[in-house]
């Protein structure tokens, strides 16, 4: 096994534990502010974060190809979310979840197969059980008609996070929180643009701690994906990262108590298996 796949691997899991971490905090700081206040309070924390990161490691800004790239998978990013709120708003989260996750995670295996080729033999048919088990995962394990504006804007988040994905994958190795810090302040500037447009006025740092909480994570989550594509491939980097359903789900369930449905576990089961074979 190469020692950097396997690093990248390490590191790609570690993001989706992270990330799943901040969704999950991020979904507890919804039930108590309006989504566009955890936005702006979740990205401005993570901002701050990653700009004590860099200044303490003394990084370099990355190239003007790098910032464009960052700047571009920054707005995919807050794109991405803010059309996954509106959907999960019309009541249809139990197919918007899903559709949404397996868009983002499967994007970045068709971009890698046509720019770097397919994967060996394993890792593809991991890579394949990865995308089933997070739509298993990420289902809500209740039946309900989906109407078509549901599914556009579950098409059109995981579209946003899957060009985050393919964007901030084409920044240059050796700079970690730099590009970040772009991508980060594009998607501050467009949560703030949503404020105003909702016509509510600016939270304040202790409006809802749990949202500084969730940025943290989150960015936490976009460092360790960054670190994984620069050690192994994008599409193993991204579908690794993109298990972070199975985290959120399961700190609902351990924390919260909240229903976990066979589908769920079975999704879960299904994921372990395909790490298995991605690690390969």
């Amino acid at each position: 096994m190469n020692s950097s796949h396997f690093l990248g691997v390490v590191c790609a899991l570690g993001s989706a534990v992270v990330w799943g971490g901040g969704d999950f905090s991020g979904g507890l700081a919804s039930r108590r502010s309006p989504q566009a206040h955890v936005l702006v309070l979740s990205t401005l924390s993570g901002m701050i974060v990653l700009v004590l990161l860099a200044l303490l490691r003394r990084e370099p800004w990355p190239s003007a190809a790098s910032i464009l790239w960052a700047a571009a998978a920054g707005l995919a990013g807050i794109v991405g979310l803010a059309l996954l709120y509106r959907g999960l708003a019309t009541g249809q989260a139990a197919s918007v979840a899903p559709i949404a996750a397996v868009v983002s995670a499967g994007l970045p295996v068709v971009w890698s197969a046509i720019s770097v080729g397919l994967p060996p033999a394993m890792r593809l048919v991991g890579l394949g059980l990865a995308l089933l088990g997070i739509g298993l995962v990420s289902a809500a394990g209740t039946k309900s008609s989906t109407d078509w504006n549901s599914i556009q804007l579950a098409l059109g988040a995981g579209v946003g996070f899957g060009s985050f994905f393919i964007l901030l994958g084409q920044v240059e190795a050796g700079v970690l929180f730099t590009p970040l810090i772009v991508a980060r302040s594009v998607a501050f500037v467009v949560s703030l643009g949503l404020l105003r447009q909702q016509h509510l006025p600016l939270p304040t740092l202790k409006h809802n701690a749990v949202a500084l909480g969730a940025g943290v994570l989150d960015a936490g989550g976009n460092m360790l994906f960054l670190l994984a594509k620069q050690l192994t491939r994008l599409d193993v980097a991204a579908v690794l990262s993109s298990l972070y359903p199975a985290t959120t789900v399961l700190l609902a369930w351990f924390i919260l108590k909240e229903r976990v449905s066979p589908i769920q576990w079975a999704g879960a089961t299904v994921c372990l298996v395909a790490v298995g074979l991605i690690a390969l």
